[in-house]
């Protein structure tokens, strides 16, 4: 089971500020026990969403629409990957994740990966499958 846990956005990370060398070390710590554990798929942060963009669907249109964004409660600040046997184990390690943002508040959410098999079976599914990266 793939587990995805998204480091919520806060207006401090929104404006660019980098982590301090304690974070660092709190996260390179934790990203080394699930590297251990053979858990960690990846880890990352994100820049700011004044260096994205999205593309917005409207009526079978796309539009590119450049950053920022709204709110930063709607944007992501990171992320890390983590395969593990259940959501109990996922949900274990998710509690041991630093708090991203010392000293203000902030949130990390915690989900799951959709697989191919949670699809019925069907031509797309197995050509979904046989993509060089899909599904894994």
């Amino acid at each position: 089971m793939r587990f995805m846990i998204i480091v919520r956005a806060t207006p401090d990370s929104e404006a660019g500020m980098m982590l301090d060398d304690t974070l660092l070390a709190s996260m390179a710590t934790y990203h080394e026990a699930l590297a251990k554990a053979g858990v960690l798929l990846d880890a990352n942060g994100l820049q700011p969403s004044s260096k994205g963009w999205r593309i917005q669907y409207d009526n079978g249109q796309r539009k590119v629409i450049d950053g920022p964004f709204a709110d930063t409660k709607e944007l992501i600040a990171g992320y890390t990957m983590i395969q593990v046997r259940s959501r109990e184990e996922a949900m274990q390690w998710a509690m041991r994740f630093p708090s991203p943002f010392p000293g203000q508040s902030c949130a990390i959410e915690v989900r799951q990966v959709f697989e191919l098999e949670d699809f019925e079976p069907s031509k797309e599914v197995d050509r979904f499958r046989s993509l060089p990266s899909a599904g894994h």
